[in-house]
């Protein structure tokens, strides 16, 4: 106790240059005030774009009109232990009596996640609680289980399991829910197995995650970005970091900050005793939207700032890591998404005819025989704070981008909006009612080239560490860093990495919350096997 009142009052005259705007860098300055006792004053947070929230990005609008966001991050009762925490500290967007977590925790009390259409094949609902295993594929999926990680350090999925083991509905049920390719890390593979035990029993049903109020957004972002800024935390925002400048003498020290802002340059020296924490890499740079009328243009990779710095960082010293194993495979890393927003409920009831599930209820239909594996989600509505009551908004994605359709003969990622709903329209069964469905929608495709980068076959030494060897003033932050047994796409996976950057960084005497382990619970083992042999 007395150790932590001397660093508080220590760490109130120290700054701290947190590089990113996303919810680790948010997530990291929450814990600097809360815990370390800093002053918010003294925390400054870069971002290069106009709004923070990182990957968490649906509060913007098209030109359009139409909302679009890229994606949704999973959320899971009772295993996501950083992020309740952290969002146990921040009062509700809506409701100042409350805080952010309380607002979820109500919410989901009040519309529970149970899917009764997991599966649609040919605009009808079909089995998804048959796995349809062999015995074969569930005797390799115990030996990737009881196989220890570092012995699979650089292999693919397919590389273990057979072609077949593709075609099952757990394939289909755990891909579509986690965004997981044939191709993807065998070693984060287990890792997801692990971290998920619990909700193998619920692969069909989704039962077992918990859903915000609105957007990820507005329901995490805006309450810790609001109460951050009313701490008098400093956002320079579209600011661009170029560059670290790093020393090696007792200890590797950050002692400058290259930025770009407004045309110009400048250089931010870094105090003996201040602090710098990184965010390195993004899974959504370069995303790209498209219109109605037209497809999404692939941007490149020079023109990321998240990618470029951390490659600078990587040439001057080893303990950053190998950036290239993640973002220099974009064709292996790319997916599309789409958000359609409509002007009436005609295609929202009629989905909610087919598949059973009120809106926000059903957590994310995926079409079976889908040539692009299409996955629709319709959140409860609204589905944005400031979305008008005449409309409906709902988001999609697909794994196969370069695959042409079923219905339309083009690869998604070449389509537009108004393609990609042909395509879901046919799927469902919709056709009768194409031309009302489309006079009512405006959907924009989104092309992420880097959204399962993190998902990469990797070895030990790719992935640096959140505190580094021989780091003095720094850390690092995101869904690149190694943080062992944890699992990456995961807004858990970000906050943890900011909550062991500053308790570490620091020598704080806090434990990190610890990681859900319900593999070791007797009931989770019997359902999983149970679940197994279905």
């Amino acid at each position: 106790m007395v150790q932590d009142f001397l660093m508080k009052d220590i760490c109130k005259q120290q700054k701290a240059y947190i590089v990113g705007g996303g919810i680790s860098s948010l997530a990291a300055a929450v814990y600097l005030i809360d815990d370390a006792g800093f002053a918010a004053e003294n925390i400054t947070i870069y971002e290069a774009k106009k709004t923070v929230g990182g990957s968490l990005d649906a509060r913007r609008k098209h030109s359009s009109g139409a909302y679009i966001m890229t994606g949704h991050r999973i959320l899971a009762k009772n295993a996501f232990e950083c992020t309740y925490d952290l969002l146990s500290r921040v009062p509700s967007i809506r409701d100042k009596r409350m805080t952010a977590k309380d607002e979820i925790d109500e919410y989901n009390k009040r519309v529970r996640t149970y899917a009764k259409a997991r599966l649609v094949e040919k605009g009808k609902v079909v089995d998804s609680h048959t796995l349809g295993l062999s015995w074969g594929h569930r005797k390799d999926l115990v030996k990737v289980f009881i196989t220890k990680e570092s012995s699979l350090d650089g292999l693919r999925i397919n590389d273990f399991f057979a072609k077949d083991f593709f075609d099952t509905n757990f394939w289909l049920e755990f891909s579509t829910v986690f965004a997981f390719q044939p191709w993807s890390s065998l070693a984060e593979f287990r890792r997801y197995i692990y971290r998920s035990f619990h909700a193998l029993p619920f692969y069909d049903t989704m039962e077992c995650i918990q859903e915000t109020p609105y957007n990820q957004h507005d329901s995490m972002v805006l309450p810790i970005y609001d109460w951050l800024e009313a701490k008098g935390v400093n956002f320079s925002i579209e600011t661009t970091v170029m560059d670290i400048d790093i020393a090696t003498r007792d200890q590797k020290r950050i002692e400058a900050i290259r930025l770009a802002k407004d045309g110009s340059e400048e250089t931010v020296a870094v105090g003996v005793d201040d602090l710098v924490f990184v965010t390195l890499g993004s899974m959504t740079t370069n995303s790209c939207f498209g219109s109605m009328d037209s497809a999404a243009q692939v941007l490149e990779k020079r023109e990321s700032p998240a990618w470029n710095l951390w490659e600078k960082a990587a040439s001057k010293d080893a303990c950053f890591g190998r950036p290239k194993v993640f973002d220099d495979h974009a064709k292996e890393t790319k997916w599309s998404s789409f958000t359609i927003t409509f002007k009436d409920r005609i295609f929202f009831d009629m989905m909610e005819a087919l598949t059973g599930n009120a809106e926000g209820t059903g957590g994310g239909t995926s079409f079976r025989k889908s040539n692009w594996l299409l996955s629709l989600t319709l959140p409860h509505q609204p589905h944005f704070l400031d979305q008008p009551d005449n409309l409906t908004v709902c988001w999609g994605y697909g794994l196969r981008p370069d695959n042409k359709g079923n219905f339309v003969d083009k690869k998604m990622s070449e389509c537009s909006g108004e393609e990609i709903l042909m395509e879901l329209i046919n799927h469902l069964g919709f056709g009768q009612k194409t031309a009302e469905i489309l006079e009512s929608a405006i959907c924009i495709p989104c092309l992420m080239p880097y959204i399962t980068s993190q998902f990469s076959p990797r070895v030990k030494g790719d992935r640096p560490q959140v505190l580094p060897a021989g780091a003095g003033n720094f850390a690092l932050l995101g869904q690149y860093c190694e943080i062992p047994n944890d699992i990456v796409f995961t807004v858990e996976y970000s906050i943890r990495s900011a909550q062991m950057a500053v308790y570490s960084l620091l020598g704080l005497n806090k434990k990190v919350e610890p990681i859900y382990k319900g593999h070791y619970n007797p009931v989770n083992i019997y359902r999983a096997i149970k679940t197994l042999l279905r």
